[in-house]
């Protein structure tokens, strides 16, 4: 089994309520509760995998520090080029904006992400339809290097994806194998880890009953909790060792 080295890279930020990121009212709804967004990068002797692709410029008012994703990846000695994997965990504008960047990758994306997204309902759903840009998923699904796939399946020998919904009708999860052990690649489907360690969902969802179940399910993919790695948590930058300002060394 291949091993990889995993890290996260921190491309924008933005400060918001704690109402915002947590289902369920509580005294400290107002508090300020800030915000990191991130491309995840696994590398092995023989591939290179980007695992989602951020937002793309279009849609970069209002963040703060940003740097478009595939520009952080080529400073941190990753051209766009080079990369042969992205696996799309989900289909939100934040995770699939720069997609395109990526023209020599083969797209990985849930069978169930796609059906919705291309569906006739999503469209309808005010609380929802803001969140994906029909642009980015036919640049993915036009390509011609998508993969669609259904369930759990392994991409690469070492990494494989992991079908839980919850935040969204086909969100996935990612495994990687590394010398510290499995890393699980939680995305959206625990965007803090207060989500997951407190049980608390975060509040944009499909399914309620499908995020808790996501968090049995990260627990039970991973080799230990610290190889759990929140989508959206500025604490991954604390929790493991910085390579840089912008980038932590997961595993």
């Amino acid at each position: 089994m291949s091993t990889y080295r995993v890290y996260a890279l921190c491309y924008a930020r933005r400060t918001g309520r704690r109402g915002q990121h947590f289902c369920g009212y509580d005294e400290r709804w107002d508090e300020p509760h800030p915000t990191a967004y991130y491309v995840w990068l696994a590398v092995s002797a023989e591939h290179t995998v980007v695992v989602d692709t951020g937002i793309g410029p279009s849609r970069a008012e209002g963040f703060d520090d940003y740097v478009e994703p595939s520009a952080l990846l080529a400073e941190f000695g990753v051209p766009a080029g080079s990369v042969d994997r992205v696996v799309l965990t989900h289909l939100h504008y934040d995770h699939t904006g720069t997609a395109a960047a990526f023209h020599s990758a083969r797209y990985v994306v849930q069978q169930s992400e796609v059906d919705y997204w291309t569906g006739p309902v999503a469209a309808r759903i005010e609380r929802e339809k803001w969140l994906v840009d029909p642009g980015d998923v036919d640049a993915v699904l036009g390509s011609g290097r998508a993969d669609v796939v259904s369930g759990d399946a392994e991409v690469l020998p070492g990494l494989s994806v992991h079908l839980v919904g919850g935040h969204t009708a086909g969100m996935q999860v990612v495994r990687v194998s590394t010398e510290r052990g499995r890393v699980v690649l939680a995305s959206d489907a625990s965007h803090f880890y207060e989500n997951i360690e407190d049980d608390r969902p975060f509040p944009i969802l499909h399914s309620m009953p499908g995020m808790y179940a996501a968090f049995d399910r990260i627990n039970a993919l991973a080799d230990a909790p610290s190889l759990v790695v929140a989508g959206h948590d500025p604490e991954v930058l604390h929790r493991f060792p910085a390579e840089t300002e912008r980038v932590a060394r997961i595993a």
